[in-house]
Order: C-alpha cells, then structure tokens, then sequence
C-alpha cells in the first residue's frame, strides 16, 4: 500500500539503524578503554565478580608490603647475629691465648683491652639492629608478623631472638673479662656455650626468614594469577573488536541508505496525480 502518513519501510530502516548506532557505541566503548566490561551496565555480574577479585588484588598487595618488611626485619637481625657469631669467635681466641699461664702481665692486659672493646661492641650491634622500628635480638620484642592473607585473618610470624649481654644466649656478662689467667681460662668454656646457642638462634632466624620469603612468593603468583583471571573477564578481545567495528560501520552506512530510499517511497504516490 502507498501511504503519506505510514512508511513501514522507513521505520523498519530506522530501527536497524539504531540498533548499528547502539552496538557502535558498545563496540567504541571497548576498543577506547581495552573493557568488555567496563561498568556495571555492561554485565552487572561480571564486573561484581571482578571488583570481588581486584579487591583481593589490592589485599594482596599490602600482603606483599607486610611481609617485605618481615623479611627486611629478619635479614637485619641474622645480619647483626652474624656480626656478633664473628665476634664471639674473636673473642674466644683473645680469651684463649689469655688462658696461657706463661703469658706476661702486659700482653694479657693487652689482650683483655681488645677482648673488651670486642665485648662493648655486641652491645653497639643489639642496639642497632633495627628496622621498621622492630630490634629482634636486644629483648624489646617477642616476635615479628606480617599478613599472610587478602582479608587479614592470617598471619606469619618469626620469634625475636634476645642476644644481649648477660643473657640466655650470648651468656657472656656485659662485666666479662680476661684480666687474668683464671678468668680467661673461664671465660672460654662462656665463649663456647654463647657461639653455640647464638648459631643456633641464626639457625631460627633463617628458617624464618625462608618462611616469610616462600609466602611472599606464593602471594606474587596468587596475586597475578587473579590479575589474569579478572582480565579473562572483562578484557575485550581488540581483533574481535576492529573486526565488529568495520562490520557495524558497514551496516551503518548501508543502514542510512536503506532509510534514505525508504524516505523517498512516497514520492512515488505524486506520479499517480500528474
């Protein structure tokens, strides 16, 4: 039927039109941000899923930090017992040569002078051994934690080792010295027992230091594996993309065609009236 008033095919023309001008502003949209699924509009339960998992990205992330700083904490106490396991050896063979009781007066004198300042400077290192504000072998503190998972819930930690003077593992008096042979003789049995249990403690240390270290790790991979899983989701495939975009700016225009000649349907009823 030749209709003014009605012109089916122009309408039919003109939603097909639309629905290339919608799928362009879809396909436009993903090739400017690299999204699929850029906002919630998009596909409100895949971006809910993504934002789930970039929280747990962003949890891991301050996961990673806490534990550095763990491992940072550690590596400056073994780097302090090493110092102080050095010592103690310097020490003992200071003491050991004052034990000989053919040794003069002034070359024992001597060896206690450099068996004390090897003494005071255990204590310049427990002192100094800080970082982050955590000392874990002057006794400030019982242990170091760090996060060890997104929602805070677990944590790793790594018990202090007390390394001071006069204590359980460096027994050694903060008052000790070599003055004379007997004192000497004494003191490198003190010497002995403290090298033991202080390579002990770094032996602690360590083992900690490679728990922290395997967590950190662990949490990188667990961290990038969900990065790769969120773009899995909401990642847009560009090949596919430029391929749609040349396909819908083809039906784009033949779609402003298709209504130009739709448009030009009445113009026919003006031939039956000449």
């Amino acid at each position: 039927m030749l209709s003014v008033n009605t012109n089916v095919g122009a309408m039919v023309a003109l939603q097909n039109l639309q629905n290339s001008v919608s799928q362009m502003g879809v396909v436009q949209s993903a090739v400017s941000t690299g999204l699929k699924v850029a906002t919630a509009k998009d596909n409100g339960a895949v971006y809910a899923i993504a934002q789930n998992m970039r929280g747990d990205v962003a949890g891991y992330s301050a996961v990673t930090d806490s534990l550095n700083r763990g491992i940072s904490t550690i590596d400056v106490a073994l780097a302090a017992g090493q110092s102080i396991s050095d010592l103690l050896i310097q020490m003992k063979s200071k003491a050991l040569a004052a034990s000989d009781a053919s040794l003069d007066t002034a070359s024992r004198a001597a060896l206690n002078n450099d068996f004390t300042a090897l003494r005071d400077q255990i204590s310049t290192i427990v002192s100094n051994a800080v970082f982050n504000g955590f000392n874990l072998i002057d006794g400030s503190t019982t242990q170091v934690s760090a996060l060890a998972s997104s929602d805070g819930s677990r944590r790793i930690t790594q018990a202090a080792q007390d390394m001071s003077l006069s204590g359980t593992i460096v027994t050694l008096k903060s008052t000790g010295v070599i003055s004379t042979q007997a004192k000497a003789s004494t003191m490198v049995a003190t010497l002995d027992s403290s090298l033991k249990n202080v390579d002990a403690a770094l032996a602690k240390l360590s083992s900690g230091a490679k728990k922290f270290s395997i967590q950190a790790d662990f949490v990188g991979k667990l961290s990038d594996t969900l990065t790769a899983g969120i773009g899995n989701l909401v990642d847009a495939n560009m090949a596919s993309e430029s391929a749609m975009l040349q396909s819908l700016q083809v039906k784009q225009q033949l779609g402003v065609q298709a209504l130009s000649i739709a448009n030009q349907a009445p113009q026919i009823t003006l031939s039956l009236f000449r």
